[in-house]
């Protein structure tokens, strides 16, 4: 029995749209949407009501049209609550801080009956944690980590949120489960090829999460001073997160910090068993490729093995490469694309009315605190984590003093995360990743 015959999509974002077209077109899945009832899904829900279920994808441009297309999901839920049927496969399609959230609303008889968790999404030692908690539910599903969602969709203005577009696919997304040979990751692999998107095993899926560049980048280029001034200060002139300094943060001391990061997540990951990422190289041939130009291919192959300063030249040079598309046609003004004009969104009044983070850096003060808790547990130093955190809490705070009139989510207040950090350090001594 196929372990797309019935699937759950958990999430009501443009990625599960994107999902559910592709195993409706691709598979004839049988496939449910369920979300929370908030202010933010309510539009949603109230599309697919008023559409009989329908959604629908469409493509940027002609490499991606194996991706679009339109169909009617068989199922929606309001509520994690009240979801009162059996699937053969679950994909959370929401952000790994809201894996367990999610599962715990979720009936205990429906979970005993899956046969996959598929984590779209996940971060470092989210399979881990989702695998210690199903196994105290009673459920024996394989768990499935890939390495990041396989393109770039996003709403579209003017549409409803049922009628997504999707902008970009990934050349390559990997994915791994607790044992070398999986069956789940052999359904997907099939699913992903015939959508056009390689997927690669991984021996395990703490591998397969290490493989996500958010997990290199994003701390340094969002927990530096100059990036959480513009978060936290709402600056009336807009900063970009790719560009250099002074129109965005990229400086040679944040270089220096992107790299310093890399060799403890490198340091940690080691410890545990798992090949570290050769940095550059996975920014380049696995994410967005420069002119070989602008890098010898030689510093790339061999960027774990070149001094410091020399390491720290070819990541600045990287980023300065990728101000404008270098693979783009000029205008006639001889203009390329401002491949790096991603803006760095300030805090804002969410659609309750508080005051919220943007989910860069939210997901990334998530995603390093996890991190930071597995390195002290498996004795790892991360002095470079520990001044990302610190650094970050401490804007937090200050942020949360200033700011009146307006209540604030959860997420101006510092969290431990030690809930997750214990389920996920108990579940790789148990798999012997390493010993406490």
């Amino acid at each position: 029995m196929s372990l797309l015959r019935k699937v759950l999509i958990a999430g009501t974002g443009p990625a599960a749209v994107q999902l559910a077209v592709l195993l409706k077109r691709l598979r004839s899945s049988n496939v449910g949407i369920a979300g929370r009832k908030s202010v933010r899904s309510d539009p949603f829900f109230d599309a697919l009501r008023q559409s009989g279920g329908a959604v629908s994808v469409d493509a940027g441009h002609s490499r991606l049209e194996k991706l679009k297309g339109e169909c009617f999901v068989d199922a929606v839920f309001h509520e994690y609550r009240n979801i009162d049927e059996q699937w053969d496969t679950l994909i959370l399609s929401v952000t790994a801080d809201a894996y367990l959230p999610v599962l715990a609303q979720l009936r205990t008889e429906l979970l005993q009956n899956l046969r996959c968790v598929a984590l779209i999404s996940p971060t470092f030692g989210s399979n881990a944690l989702i695998r210690n908690y199903l196994r105290e539910q009673g459920c024996n599903a394989e768990v499935i980590s890939f390495s990041t969602y396989l393109g770039d969709t996003r709403r579209m203005e003017g549409r409803e949120p049922n009628h997504v577009l999707t902008t970009a696919k990934k050349r390559k997304v990997y994915a791994g489960a607790a044992g070398i040979s999986s069956e789940s990751v052999k359904t997907f692999r099939q699913l992903y090829g015939e959508a056009g998107i390689t997927l690669e095993a991984m021996d395990t899926a703490l591998e397969a999460e290490t493989r996500n560049i958010s997990l290199y980048v994003h701390p340094p280029l969002f927990m530096n001073a100059f990036s959480l001034g513009v978060i936290f200060g709402r600056p009336a002139v807009p900063k970009f997160v790719y560009k250099l300094f002074p129109e965005g943060p990229i400086t040679p001391v944040l270089i220096r910090e992107m790299l310093e990061l890399w060799k403890e997540v490198s340091s940690l990951v080691e410890k545990l068993n798992v090949k570290a990422v050769n940095l550059l190289q996975f920014m380049v041939d696995d994410n967005y490729p420069v002119r070989p130009e602008s890098l010898a291919r030689q510093d790339i192959d061999a960027f774990p093995e070149l001094h410091p300063s020399h390491q720290q030249y070819c990541l600045y040079v990287r980023y300065a490469s990728l101000l404008i598309d270098p693979y783009s046609e000029p205008d006639r003004n001889g203009r390329y694309f401002d491949f790096s004009a991603v803006p760095l969104r300030p805090i804002f009044l969410n659609h309750e009315g508080a005051w919220e983070i943007p989910r860069m850096p939210k997901e990334d003060y998530y995603r390093i605190k996890i991190i930071q808790g597995i390195a002290c547990s498996s004795r790892v130093s991360c002095p470079t984590i520990d001044t990302f955190l610190a650094r970050y809490e401490r804007y937090l705070l200050d942020a949360a003093g200033s700011l009146t009139g307006s209540p604030l989510t959860e997420a101006f207040t510092p969290q431990s995360f030690e809930g997750d950090i214990g389920r996920i350090c108990t579940e790789l001594q148990l798999s012997n990743a390493f010993e406490a």
